[in-house]
């Protein structure tokens, strides 16, 4: 089969992208299949006929993750044309040359339905969830909506747009992020009103609108979901600091312990929840949910996540392997419900 994993970008996640895609490229291309992994932004200059045949090693170029964030403008800089479109030299007709594109792409312009639409109507079938689930999802301050309408516990928050009042007091510790933001980029704790002031400045560098709620003190877990089921719930208990960009990315910043050591009740009742939130977001193949549970053992769903990470240290696979299936067979399965849910 002839598949493009899509990657790169120009959002805060663009490495952690380029991450993933590799991963996934050499899993499919193990699996028999003519891949090629192509930067979103970037695109590809040479010549597209028999692109699929060729024998380019696509994950060559693709280094570790930074500790810090990409430099995006130098990303941007690389463009001979400006970069008008979002879409890199090629990308568009290559992807219409594959039977499907495999999205590895996180965060803005990847993770939010745009290229998802933008697929849709050209026909081309690809992997996750479609645009409407994949917008309400990326969009923290809409999740949240929708977890209350459908009782879904979640902690007690607002939403602030840049140049706003409060219209309420979220009491500290609370956690000020991006309304659009994704991998703890653009996340803060804040104890008290300076380092209020300052989580909200630092948010707002990455959007026009941020999400204040409520610190849950206790445990960290995520739970991914496949077409409707749980998998087996994962902890993460980062060793310094809480669960940020640097503990996510960086191999042994953090334990992760799956399945999670947690009484039958406790998982099964994150489980479900997590397989709710699924239903109420109208979420079709795969997705990761993420929860706090407090010390009294009450549980709180923070986020979903359309497009989880596939790299090394990633939660997803982990979750996936504890029921036997791979790193191959994982990427193979999200691919083939890719097709499927084209034809439908």
């Amino acid at each position: 089969m002839k598949v493009v994993v899509l990657a790169g970008g120009t959002s805060t996640e663009r490495d952690v992208s380029l991450s993933s895609g590799s991963m996934i490229y050499k899993a499919l291309k193990n699996n028999g299949h003519q891949a090629i992994l192509l930067d979103v932004y970037l695109g590809y200059e040479g010549e597209t006929e028999g692109i699929f045949e060729g024998s380019t090693d696509w994950s060559a170029a693709v280094g570790a993750i930074s500790e810090k964030n990409p430099d995006l403008e130098a990303v941007k800089a690389m463009r001979k044309d400006g970069g008008k479109s979002f879409f890199g030299p090629n990308v568009l007709k290559i992807c219409q040359s594959a039977d499907c594109v495999f999205m590895a792409l996180h965060g803005a312009n990847g993770e939010d339905g745009k290229i998802q639409a933008c697929f849709e109507l050209l026909g081309i079938p690809y992997t996750g969830t479609d645009f409407v689930s994949s917008a309400m999802a990326m969009d923290k301050g809409i999740t949240k909506d929708i977890f209350k309408a459908y009782d879904i516990p979640t902690p007690m928050g607002i939403r602030l747009k840049k140049g706003e009042t409060e219209s309420a007091k979220v009491p500290f510790p609370c956690i000020v992020k991006a309304c659009c933001g994704g991998s703890s980029v653009g996340v803060c704790i804040a104890h008290n009103e300076t380092e209020y002031a300052a989580a909200k400045e630092e948010a707002f560098r990455y959007d026009n609108e941020v999400v204040i709620e409520q610190y849950i003190e206790g445990r960290e877990f995520s739970v991914g979901v496949m077409d409707g089921k749980a998998l087996p719930v994962i902890e993460i208990a980062p060793k310094v600091g809480f669960y940020d960009y640097r503990n996510k990315y960086q191999a042994g910043s953090t334990v992760e312990t799956c399945p999670a050591e947690l009484p039958a009740d406790r998982t099964k009742a994150m489980q479900d929840i997590a397989e709710k939130v699924f239903m109420a977001l109208r979420l079709k193949s795969y997705a990761r949910m993420d929860f706090r549970m407090n010390t009294k053992g009450e549980i709180f769903c923070l986020e979903a996540n359309t497009l989880p990470g596939m790299t090394p240290v990633s939660l997803l696979p982990q979750e996936a392997a504890a029921v036997g299936m791979d790193f191959a067979a994982l990427c193979e399965k999200i691919l083939q419900r890719g097709l499927e849910l084209a034809k439908k």
